[in-house]
């Protein structure tokens, strides 16, 4: 198959490209290198740099190649910015997917797995989530998410076009080859922000709040490992190849960590003490997010293969320490 992945130079794209290229089909990428990285660029895929918001990028892509299916991670997600810049995301998120869905139609494309998110579900009122739970986000990033969820949906009542949308929780590691990681500026992400410390780049970790609901007063939240994500997202490009109904697939290891223990496992992984700091609670922050996937495992034949916590800290620490600046040189 030949499989679009927009957004294919980015953290979970570019990861998602490593494993379609060693599984043999045939990868184009479209990135606007915005928040990706033409470091993270797979080599052995073809590359276009431009904007989906762009139809003429966009119809160029579809007419110059013969595209089976998309994958499309092509989004701003970062949940602080979306409260204070909630039209870039209304631009980018919405508008970007519009885009790209006229052009998917007018081109006989019928077949897209979205990168969607755990932020759709808002504060959950049960753990583990289900994907039939309540959908009322608390922030403009999970709102365009959920949005784009449903305009997939209404795209496939009228043209046919069948979609997976992944809402998945907290992305982390990296390639177990240390070639490709997480590299984002500002770095929002806890794992990264922890390494950090035995890096040098930071005197402490930061825990927001320890008076949560909790075994140990601290967030708890799900990890999953990058390549694993990556995983789904190719069985699902192969579920909705194989004829699949449209759909939406939680992914998680649905095993929550609480922060204290992730920061008590980087100090293993590391041998760095790590100081931690406690710091007044985050507004919106909810006291535990865990996912089930049982579906996704059912359906999809999904198995996560990195589950366990040092391991994904392992990963993640061997690219951050051989790259601290990210990508930069």
């Amino acid at each position: 198959m030949k499989i679009l992945v927009l957004g294919g130079a980015g953290y979970i794209g570019s990861h998602t490209v490593s494993e379609l290229v060693d599984a043999g089909e045939d990868v184009v990428i479209a990135d606007n290198l915005e928040t990706g990285h033409i470091e993270a660029v797979n080599p052995k895929a073809k590359f276009y740099q431009g904007d989906i918001r762009d139809k003429k990028f966009v119809d160029s892509i579809f007419d110059n190649e013969k595209i089976d299916a998309v994958i499309h991670f092509a989004a701003n997600s970062l949940v602080g910015e979306s409260m204070t810049n909630p039209l870039k995301y209304y631009d980018n998120n919405l508008y970007g997917t519009k885009v790209l869905l006229e052009s998917m139609v007018e081109h006989g494309v019928d077949k897209i797995v979205f990168s969607s998110t755990a932020a759709t579900y808002g504060e959950p009122e049960s753990i583990p989530i289900l994907e039939n739970d309540k959908t009322e986000p608390t922030n403009p990033y999970g709102e365009t998410k959920l949005s784009m969820e449903k305009m997939m949906k209404w795209t496939g009542v009228a043209h046919g076009l069948r979609y997976v949308a992944l809402r998945y929780f907290n992305a982390c590691g990296a390639h177990v080859s240390g070639e490709i990681g997480e590299a984002h500026s500002p770095e929002t992400h806890l794992i990264p922000l922890i390494l950090q410390v035995p890096n040098g780049q930071r005197e402490a970790i930061s825990i927001f709040g320890d008076d949560y609901d909790t075994k140990d007063g601290t967030c708890v939240r799900d990890y999953i490992h990058v390549t694993d994500l990556a995983q789904a997202h190719i069985l699902a490009v192969k579920y909705l190849a194989d004829g699949g109904k449209s759909d939406v697939f939680n992914l998680g290891n649905g095993v929550g960590f609480t922060v204290k223990e992730v920061i008590e496992t980087a100090r293993k992984v590391t041998g760095h003490p790590i100081p931690a700091v406690i710091s007044p609670r985050r507004g919106g922050d909810p006291a535990k997010l865990i996912a089930s996937s049982e579906k996704a495992k059912n359906i999809l034949g999904w198995k996560p293969e990195h589950a366990d916590l040092e391991e994904i800290i392992a990963t993640a620490w061997k690219w951050h320490k051989n790259h601290p600046n990210g990508y930069a040189k």
